[in-house]
């Protein structure tokens, strides 16, 4: 303890490391536990805090890491024509996902501890669950310096310009894929990038995702998709080419569950994602050209093609970018349905929808939760006054 205090002090304001009290500080508040404690007064105790808020959400999204890292294996061994057991599976997409979060958090560590030190200010935890996100919404073929790029994109523009943690206006993580999209489109986009190729790739696997395969169908489209292998429920299960942790919605659900009992997300933005996403796609039924048309998809198969699931659960909840009034948040997560479904649908060059539809309803939210808060002011002043 003793030689705690004195390393602590060198650090501390007049020390000669005192610049450097971030870092300090940063360790401490992983390692130990701090000195300070309330002593007396009127405070409010509770065991809930931004930490638990943090860990909490990383243990919701472990059944999508483990279940993605299975699956990168498993779609490398299928597309090297070799019958591979669970656990040869579970090996490979280690040597494939850990390195992508060992980049991810290098990268992103270092920026979180650059821009505290410049402003003198704690290093905050806010990057331990973007960090967790962004490789899970990255295919497993993603070049290791395209991520790091990708990363600093996310938190230096997407976070830290804007003031940090809690002052962003857009989710990091999405941030760091739209980078991606737009910068290194034959990177995070097309058929070729969904599989870990293997060395003898058999033609049954061709890499192409169910939405890419929905652009041109031939025939009817749930039953070309069925004869392609993306039945609903092998698309239910998460089997398939797609971004690491997107595919399997029955491990998102998992996650969704410890979401919502700890209360750590919205069930107002999660149930209006998937009603907005129902409704626009009963709206595309009804003027669907053909069967072939991939406006004709019933509306379950858009909740378990790509990351419409995912966003819904662990992107489109993010408190910081989403609406936060109660009204505001039925509003924000049922526009965001309607545009992935829409863009989907209508825009044959990006077959997905989800990231853009979050990213541009991220933009809106102020002004949803500003339109709700003066409409509750002009109906309380009208009660008022009647």
């Amino acid at each position: 303890m003793k030689t705690r205090g004195r390393i602590r002090s060198m650090f501390e304001k007049g020390g000669s490391l005192e610049r450097l009290w971030p870092l300090l500080d940063a360790a401490e508040t992983f390692l130990f536990r701090l000195p300070a404690r309330t002593s007396g007064g009127a405070h409010i105790r509770d065991a809930y805090d931004l930490k638990r808020m943090m860990m909490i959400v990383v243990l919701a999204l472990f059944p999508c890491m483990a279940f993605g890292t299975y699956n990168v294996g498993y779609q490398f061994y299928a597309s090297a024509g070799i019958a591979a057991g669970h656990l040869d599976c579970l090996i490979k997409g280690l040597w494939v996902v850990v390195p992508l979060y060992a980049v991810t958090f290098a990268v992103g560590g270092f920026w979180e501890a650059f821009f505290a030190l410049v402003r003198g200010e704690e290093i905050n935890e806010g990057f331990f669950v973007t960090g967790t996100l962004i490789p899970l919404v990255m295919p497993p073929t993603i070049p290791l310096w395209q991520l790091a790029l990708a990363v600093s994109f996310g938190v230096v523009l997407g976070k830290e310009l804007f003031g940090g943690t809690g002052m962003n206006v857009f989710n990091p993580a999405l941030v760091s894929r739209a980078f991606l999209f737009f910068a290194y489109p034959k990177s995070i986009s097309g058929a070729g990038v969904w599989v870990l190729k293997g060395d003898r790739m058999v033609d049954a696997v061709s890499g192409a995702t169910p939405l890419h395969l929905g652009i041109e169908p031939v025939g009817d489209i749930v039953p070309y998709l069925s004869s392609n292998g993306f039945d609903f429920w092998r698309m239910f299960s998460g089997l398939e080419p797609g971004s690491i942790g997107e595919t399997s919605v029955i491990a998102i659900l998992m996650g969704a569950a410890l979401l919502l009992v700890t209360r750590v997300a919205s069930w107002r933005i999660m149930l209006s994602v998937f009603a907005g996403g129902a409704a626009m796609a009963l709206l595309c039924n009804a003027f669907a050209p053909s069967p072939a048309s991939m406006l004709a998809l019933p509306a379950h198969y858009h909740f378990v093609m790509g990351g419409f699931a995912f966003g819904a659960v662990f992107m489109a909840t993010d408190p910081v970018s989403a609406a936060g009034t109660n009204a505001g948040k039925f509003i924000y997560g049922f526009l965001i349905g309607v545009l992935a479904v829409l863009v989907r649908t209508l825009n044959p060059a990006y077959p997905e929808g989800m990231m853009l539809a979050i990213l541009f309803m991220n933009l809106f939210s102020p002004l949803i939760d500003y339109m709700v808060v003066r409409l509750n002011m002009r109906r309380r002043r009208l009660r008022a006054a009647g």
